[in-house]
């Protein structure tokens, strides 16, 4: 009977975010995936004239959604490697540093607390040429001698580029919190014992350090990629809101457009679309739960 009444007990704790859950993430996306084949659906008149698969074939026919798709597996690729290294080069640094350490993981950490639409700003005018400068960017090409590029305007790759530095950079200080935090926890005794027998510093870090916190850096990996997926603001910040013309709009970009853009008035698309998004994210999550299991020693 004890057993019984605690088991009771655990669930009504537990009933309040199961609740919320089901409510706000269980539901809607058991309604999506059911929006996904009503073809022809009328969200005034909630009515549809058939069920099937046209709606995911239109999506995967569609050039924009093509262009989404490009533009956030480039993204994706490009920044979660790149931004996940730096942040654990500069934690490596940070938990070498004694003095103003603090100051330094303060300082490091401001851009995540900061406004994304204000940072984007900030990086238009350093990339953005007007009718009074080229941008500080492109003056400091000139300087060495390079063209001006309009990087926000411009062609693909350099847009792209910008995109993928924004995001990187904004997306650094949270991973440097966390693998500085992880560097800390890491038991001092092995780098000692280490010390003793003569291990080289490269040698400790690959052997003992990496090992040890390999958890936290599978953890930023894997909230690495789904963030990637569902990067839309950056890309609003930088390149406005018109994305398709700027052939810089991403997955999620492309499902707010369905619902709610010039394009609007076609939730069965955008929920199609969303359902892809989703696919494509569990698939790349399962695979790195994979990979995890012979290279994270928890």
């Amino acid at each position: 009977m004890e057993g019984k009444h605690n088991d009771l007990k655990a669930w009504l704790y537990l009933l309040p975010a199961i609740l919320f859950l089901g409510v706000f993430m269980v539901y809607p996306l058991i309604d999506v995936f059911i929006y996904s084949f009503e073809e022809g659906y009328n969200s005034a008149s909630q009515t549809f004239f058939g069920v099937g698969l046209y709606n995911y074939s239109y999506v995967l026919h569609d050039p924009y959604f093509l262009q989404a798709l490009k533009n956030t597996f480039i993204l994706v690729i490009i920044t979660v490697p790149v931004s996940t290294a730096l942040a654990l080069l500069i934690s490596v640094g940070l938990n070498s540093i004694k003095a103003l350490k603090n100051l330094f993981q303060t300082v490091y950490f401001l851009p995540y607390v900061t406004n994304t639409l204000a940072v984007g700003l900030v990086f238009m005018i350093l990339f953005k040429p007007t009718a009074y400068s080229d941008g500080l960017v492109n003056q400091l090409i000139k300087a060495f001698g390079g063209t001006a590029v309009d990087f926000i305007e411009g062609p693909y790759w350099a847009k792209m580029f910008v995109l993928c530095f924004y995001t990187v950079w904004a997306v650094m200080p949270f991973k440097i919190l966390i693998l500085t935090s992880a560097l800390a926890s890491v038991n001092p005794d092995y780098y000692n014992a280490a010390k003793v027998d003569g291990t080289s510093p490269f040698r400790i870090f690959r052997k003992i350090t990496l090992p040890m916190i390999s958890p936290m850096i599978f953890y930023l990996v894997i909230t690495g990629f789904i963030g990637a997926f569902k990067a839309y603001s950056d890309a609003v910040a930088l390149f406005g809101t018109n994305l398709n013309a700027a052939e810089m709009n991403t997955i999620v970009g492309y499902v707010y457009d369905m619902l709610y853009g010039d394009s609007g008035g076609y939730p069965s698309f955008a929920s199609a679309a969303a359902i892809i998004l989703f696919a494509i994210v569990l698939t790349i999550t399962c695979i790195n739960l994979s990979v995890s299991k012979k290279h994270v020693h928890y």
